[in-house]
């Protein structure tokens, strides 16, 4: 008997699993991520941006109130994940499903899908009491502190963007995100960028500073600004978010039409020149990256293959369409200095090329810190660098004189050697302590090494100036020579003072560049609602606003009440005049004095004391009991709008019985 109904549990066990993953196989095959989104298979990536933006903005359950319209952004969201993977795409336009297995075993992986939809995996049985204070041991190497932040994090963030993840102990929202970041950290650090995690719980001076103040949240950091992440937590999503944080204007689409002028500006910028050649339509996310890792060395630009407008290049180059191409121009812009091509180019490898070329085979010196790379000082561990500059000028006259020096310094494989140039009117400084002759203009070249860090340098100019004659390069290569035998040869010393940054005119650019950033990243926190960071600033324009507008109002009932009882006011005036105590004019200031520090709490409570101290002096100076009410009102308006963390209920209680108390002591 007993076996008997083992066997019924067993067999009724058995068909509520068939039914479950026969419901599960059916729901999977019910979704299509090309429905949800009303977009062809044959849809470009930007024609799914575009589609998906609309969709997201319209179902966003913020906005719409329809009961079905969380899970139609959930689907939406899936949906986009999906086709904008190449690989998911690729597995569902051939399987029906996002993975890479065949689609006769569906069983188990149907269930995987679905956990996947609801951000479930065995994490979410990981609970914070299992697992020291609820921090993943995943996430313990990429733990920040507040001085790390500072000292490392910052910095650094002028080479490569930060992600960074706000979590804290008992976050069960943190634990359903998990799978996503975990897959999102292991892509994002293959392209090199800064990972973080900050516990608000034990970092909280970081969060403050940060102006994170919910959990989970995400944030980015470039070039020492903070971002803040606003979307739905997919890696697609956060994929795209990052990309958005490099600046607009790191590289140049390239055609046909454009390429001279792009490469001809070597001269102008004193950089290299890199070409990436791919099919694609979009720039590579890791190319960006390395655009604004190397910035301030070399100028990128873009090809791509499939527009009819870059054919000619393509041919002039001779490019393999089959594989990405990377091509890199110095002084010569018909010929590449040096080329990479390869099928999955690895940041490491683009790295490597682009730090082989960081410099022009003859640079202009235009600022001190070129020149401490070009001509490094000498290292006792390391081997002796010397520089063979050439003074000119930058008239025609001295066009030859200086292509005669660039063939020369093409022709170098020394790596002991630096071949550069100044021009004399731009460093004259530099020049009146390396020419004997001050005021003389003709080219001169002179062989340095650099002994300190403070400008100490061993030098010797070469005799018979320098015109670019056959004369002239046989000298020059003979003194080269000799030094190789005979470093003593450079007898002469000097100290150099620093260079003059060349680029300082370009300033008043590089400043409305930085206005520019400001201003979009201001208004994308107002677009998507980021009120508690946008706030303060709001705060200020509308508090001026008000007071402006309830300056004219109160006015204009003042004037017409102290018409009406001018004779009072000659009394009291004439009390004042004899010496007689004011008892309710000292009693009305302090009470007003006492009305504003008290509604100004909440603001000196969040930091804003300069803020607090204009409203209080502007109040104080009005006195006038209309106005304090309607900055009491709008403090409540305020706080209402910026605060929505259960630890501002107090202060809004605060606010409240002081509005009654206060009105209470004036009535």
């Amino acid at each position: 008997m007993v076996k008997m109904r083992m066997m019924v549990l067993l067999l009724s066990v058995m068909m509520v699993n068939v039914l479950l993953m026969d419901a599960m196989v059916e729901s999977t095959a019910e979704f299509d991520p090309y429905k949800v989104l009303g977009v062809t298979r044959s849809a470009s990536q930007a024609e799914i941006k575009k589609v998906y933006k609309r969709l997201a903005k319209e179902w966003h359950p913020d906005k719409n109130k329809n009961p079905e319209a969380e899970d139609m952004f959930i689907k939406i969201t899936k949906s986009y994940e999906i086709l904008t993977n190449e690989e998911k795409r690729a597995s569902y336009d051939r399987y029906g499903q996002t993975d890479n297995t065949h689609p006769y075993g569906r069983g188990h992986h149907g269930f995987r899908h679905f956990h996947d939809n609801f951000y479930f995996d065995e994490s979410f049985f990981h609970f914070p009491f299992n697992n020291k204070g609820g921090r993943d041991f995943a996430d313990s190497k990429y733990t920040l502190h507040f001085n790390q932040y500072i000292s490392e994090v910052v910095p650094d963030s002028f080479k490569r963007p930060y992600l960074i993840k706000i979590t804290s102990d008992w976050c069960f929202s943190c634990i359903h995100i998990e799978p996503v970041w975990k897959e999102t950290v292991q892509e994002l650090e293959t392209l090199g960028i800064g990972i973080g995690v900050v516990d608000v719980g034990y970092e909280r001076r970081l969060a403050n500073h940060l102006g994170a103040h919910q959990t989970p949240s995400f944030l980015g950091v470039v070039n020492g600004k903070v971002a803040f992440f606003h979307y739905a937590v997919v890696k697609g999503h956060l994929m795209q978010f990052v990309e958005d944080l490099l600046p607009q204007r790191l590289v140049e689409k390239v055609t046909d039409k454009n390429n001279q002028e792009f490469l001809k500006s070597w001269h102008e910028l004193n950089k290299p020149h890199v070409l990436l050649f791919d099919q694609v339509p979009s720039v590579p996310l890791l190319y960006k990256l390395t655009a604004f890792a190397y910035k301030d060395y070399v100028q990128f630009g873009y090809v791509d293959q499939g527009l009819s407008e870059t054919a000619d290049l393509l041919r002039k180059f001779n490019i393999n369409t089959y594989a990405p191409t990377m091509l890199v121009f110095k002084e010569d812009v018909e010929k590449p200095a040096d080329i990479i091509q390869a099928k999955g180019m690895k940041k490491q490898i683009i790295d490597e090329f682009i730090s082989n070329n960081k410099f022009l085979l003859a640079p202009r010196l235009v600022n001190q810190k070129l020149f401490d790379e070009l001509c490094p000082v000498k290292q006792f561990h390391r081997r002796r660098k010397y520089c063979v500059l050439l003074i000119t000028g930058e008239e025609e006259s001295f066009a030859t004189g200086n292509e005669a020096f660039l063939s020369l310094a093409s022709a170098n494989t020394n790596d002991v050697l630096r071949f550069a140039y100044v021009y004399q009117r731009r460093q004259q400084p530099l020049c009146d302590v390396l020419l004997k002759n001050k005021d003389s203009t003709l080219p001169q070249v002179v062989i340095l090494e650099r002994r300190n860090g403070a400008g100490k340098i061993l030098y010797k100019p070469v005799s018979g100036g320098w015109n670019g004659s056959k004369e002239d390069k046989h000298k020059l290569l003979e003194e080269l020579e000799r030094l190789q035998k005979d470093p003593s040869i450079l007898n002469n010393d000097a100290v150099l003072p620093e260079l003059n940054n060349e680029f300082t005119s370009m300033f008043l650019i590089r400043w409305i560049y930085t206005a520019y950033d400001y201003l979009a990243e201001i208004i994308d926190d107002l677009l998507h609602n980021n009120w508690r960071e946008v706030m303060p600033l709001l705060s200020l324009i509308f508090s001026a606003l008000f007071i402006l507008f309830g300056t004219v109002v109160i006015q204009a009932f003042s004037d017409s009440s102290e018409e009406k009882q001018p004779k009072t006011k000659a009394k009291e005036a004439s009390k004042a005049e004899n010496g007689s105590p004011n008892t309710s004019s000292t009693s009305r200031f302090f009470r007003i004095l006492l009305f504003q520090i008290v509604v100004s709490l909440p603001n000196i409570v969040n930091g804003k004391l300069i803020y607090s101290a204009f409203r209080c002096c502007i109040n104080l100076h009005f006195e006038k009991l209309t106005l304090m009410t309607g900055f009491v009102v709008q403090g409540h308006i305020y706080w209402i709008l910026v605060s929505l963390n259960q630890y501002w209920i107090f202060i809004y209680l605060c606010m409240l019985i002081s509005l009654l108390f206060m009105l209470r002591l004036f009535i």
